[in-house]
């Protein structure tokens, strides 16, 4: 058995090397002295048919013979070797045709390749393509092609290669099957386990896979060309990949290694905005094929908006080149939607934006892979996830909006100076955009026209400040209605942008508060006196951003700490546990106290209505619940007191909450009761259950210097608790202006 090569670590040995390579078939010159370097990541060779790309991959397997030239593989020489030998050495072979076995299921197809050693296993391929998993029974045969695609890359990762060698792995895929295929490889390679070599007829995928791009021509590597050169130059396509013109038909230079460096030195910049890429075969060519007339290019073309996803030389290209650097550098509003079903919708709006005089991007957030000729295409936004687009390739709706919607957030996240976003759409639609919106910080305008504003909007608001407008009809079409419904939306986001703009201008004057730092606080109705005696006491020094504390409220209050607005926390009223963790109408969620964990911001807590769940009408109070105390707010609202072993149970996991807090922590505690209800001779007024709250958490906090619980005897409405509140958020904030004073 072959031994496999080893490569020092560090090495600047490439992992495969041909040098001088000529190949025969008969009297026929396949190969005419190929000379070729894989450092280490991904490598493209694009080239008409029948140019030899094929047959190079075919001498570097040993599947034909080389007459002469030197194929070496992580310094080892691989010919003269038989393919059993090479592919033992580590070398995996992912041939064009796939070449399956028809009769065996996917899951047998793996069990045979699976050698039980390395890191590949059938286990690992099904968390690659989550797909073959849920065919894993199916025979070979009865796979799509996409599908069969999957199950032959799998199929050689499972020998472990160091080097992955595919031929036309996109070959009559689907486009979204194709942005998957390119980004697994993509990840493969940037994890470093793997590099690869891609023989590809489709200049837009191989440009987008790696950087550079080798370009064969008549069984040489006519050139190694960088990406976006060869994506953004017609002329240059046209001249090497074209079937109008072959390059012999070109006059060459008489040095062609200083043509090349010149040609590469004033070729046209990188395109800052979307590339138009020009496919030069609409149709498989030959080499007796007739010229493509210009029209028949032109309307092939693609546009796409993302940079290069290939790594080069164990680097990420799309680290090198960011997403950033590609967007517009001016404030610009995001128009994005399911450019399938919406298109003329979103571009009716984009347009009237435009006309305002703003910049604009139109962002597809279709599922179906097509290219719509977007700004930023949906494969774009799906490759953004860090779990990968394959759920959008599942062929379940469901899962492919869930995936999307995810892959949205992320790429959203990354946009620079957006002045708004604007969307329109139905139930899935609406799902993901406002997802994306939420993600954006407070005060950037964001407007959803959807089917669904007029029922219960609380999901896709979420604790952000997004504005529902309903659509009155479906939105399939424009018509007399929706066009006076989308031509108010549109002009409504362009006067926000263009405010938003102006607010956040270079060297825009602050306003006259702007001095005072922002706290947040949290209220409810049963702390109302306490919260109000507190913003008295504070007001002249912070700015109080009073939160109600209905789960969204708590929500919205933590976005805002994480955005860093919110400079500190005077937590009053956590009521929020207490439906969270009793299954009650307004919870709160497991990432409650999370933000001020993240940012280490000054914290002055309380246990303000740990002693109520709230639920709705009294006949929606849960059945276990029935015979407990419950108190009617009003007719929609029936509050319940919490127990002693219920309290306890929230004392332990607030507790555990501000044992994660590494900034300055103050947690009070009022004895004498936590609401308006728990008082003596009120409905809540409960000592015992008081006491197991109060006990818990003391006995579970790890008290330090800077983290410390004090009990007080007052109720929390009373004006000597609110008093300490305020001092003990003083006494931080001077604390924490101290120490960096001091290290200054």
């Amino acid at each position: 058995m072959a031994e496999r090569p080893h490569r020092p670590a560090g090495s600047s040995m490439p992992i495969l090397q041909l040098q001088g390579v000529n190949v025969f078939y008969g009297r026929s010159h396949a190969l005419q002295g190929v000379d070729l370097a894989l450092a280490s990541g991904v490598l493209s060779v694009v080239g008409r048919n029948g140019m030899g790309k094929t047959t190079m991959c075919k001498a570097i397997m040993g599947l034909v013979p080389v007459s002469s030239g030197s194929i070496r593989f992580m310094g080892d020489e691989l010919t003269g070797r038989s393919p059993t030998e090479i592919a033992r050495m580590g070398i995996g072979y992912v041939p064009q045709g796939r070449r399956l076995w028809r009769s065996l299921t996917v899951d047998e197809h793996l069990r045979v390749m699976s050698s039980g050693k390395g890191s590949w296993t059938p286990e690992r391929v099904y968390e690659v393509f989550p797909r073959l998993a849920e065919r894993r029974r199916n025979f070979g045969g009865e796979l799509s092609g996409g599908e069969q695609q999957m199950l032959a890359i799998s199929r050689a990762l499972l020998m472990n290669p160091r080097l992955l060698i595919m031929d036309e792995p996109t070959e009559g895929l689907a486009p979204v099957i194709v942005a998957h295929v390119e980004e697994t490889l993509v990840r493969l390679a940037a994890e470093g386990d793997v590099s690869i070599l891609v023989i590809e007829q489709n200049i837009g995928v191989a440009t987008q896979m790696s950087d550079p791009v080798a370009i064969m021509v008549n069984g040489r590597i006519h050139r190694v060309i960088a990406s976006q050169t060869l994506a953004a130059d017609r002329d240059l396509q046209q001249r090497l990949l074209g079937v109008g013109r072959h390059s012999h038909d070109q006059t060459e230079e008489a040095d062609p290694t200083t043509a090349t460096a010149a040609r590469q030195t004033t070729a046209p910049a990188a395109s800052q905005g979307p590339t138009r890429i020009y496919v030069a075969n609409p149709v498989l060519p030959t080499r007796w094929s007739q010229d493509v007339p210009a029209a028949r290019i032109e309307a092939a073309a693609r546009t796409v908006s993302r940079p290069t996803l290939a790594t080069l030389d164990g680097r990420r290209v799309g680290d090198v080149s960011p997403l950033a650097a590609r967007a517009p550098q001016e404030p610009h509003v995001i128009v994005a939607g399911t450019l399938d079903t919406k298109g003329d919708e979103l571009r009716y709006i984009r347009d009237i934006i435009k006309a305002s005089g703003l910049r604009t991007r139109l962002i597809d957030l279709s599922t179906i892979g097509r290219n719509q000729g977007a700004d930023v295409s949906a494969q774009e936004v799906a490759l953004a996830s860090p779990t990968g687009s394959a759920g959008i390739a599942s062929g379940d709706r469901g899962t492919a909006v869930a995936a999307m919607t995810d892959a949205f957030r992320v790429w959203i996240g990354k946009q620079q100076n957006v002045a708004g976003i604007i969307s329109a759409g139905g139930s899935g639609g609406t799902a993901i955009a406002t997802a994306g919106m939420q993600v954006l910080p407070v005060g950037v305008p964001k407007i959803m026209i959807s089917t669904m504003a007029a029922g219960n909007v609380a999901a896709y608001v979420g604790p952000t400040d997004i504005t529902m407008m309903h659509s009155v009809t479906d939105v399939q079409g424009l018509n007399r209605v929706s066009r006076a419904v989308l031509g108010n939306a549109a002009h409504a986001m362009a006067a926000m942008a263009r405010n938003w703009i102006e607010q956040n201008a270079p060297g825009k004057t602050p306003r006259a508060d702007a001095d005072r730092p922002l706290v947040g606080m949290t209220m409810f109705g049963v702390t109302t006196p306490c919260v109000q005696q507190v913003v008295k006491l504070i007001e002249k020094e912070w700015e109080p951003l009073v939160f109600h504390a209905t789960g969204i409220g708590g929500r919205s209050m933590e976005k805002l700490i994480d955005s860093g607005l919110i400079r500190a926390v005077i937590d009053v009223s956590t009521t929020e546990v207490c439906d969270m963790m009793m299954g009650g109408i307004l919870p709160a969620t497991e990432d409650r106290f999370g933000a001020v964990i993240r940012t280490r911001i000054p914290y002055v807590g309380s246990v303000g209505a740990l002693d109520m769940v709230n639920f709705g009408a009294p006949d929606t109070v849960p059945a276990q619940y029935r015979n407990r105390n419950l108190y009617p707010h009003n007719p929609q609202v029936t509050l319940m007191r919490t127990t002693t072993e219920e309290n306890r149970r929230m004392g332990r996991w607030i507790g555990d909450k501000l044992n994660q807090m590494d900034g300055p922590v103050r947690f009070l505690i009022p004895e004498g009761g936590v609401s308006a209800l728990d008082a003596p001779g009120q409905a809540f007024w409960d000592p015992q259950a008081d006491a197991a709250l109060f006990n818990a958490i003391t006995e579970t906090v790890r008290a330090t210097a800077t983290r410390q619980i004090i009990r007080l005897p007052h109720h929390i409405n009373d004006p000597a608790f609110a008093a300490a509140l305020a001092q003990h958020f003083r006494a931080l904030h001077q604390s924490r202006a101290r120490g960096a004073s001091g290290r200054t």
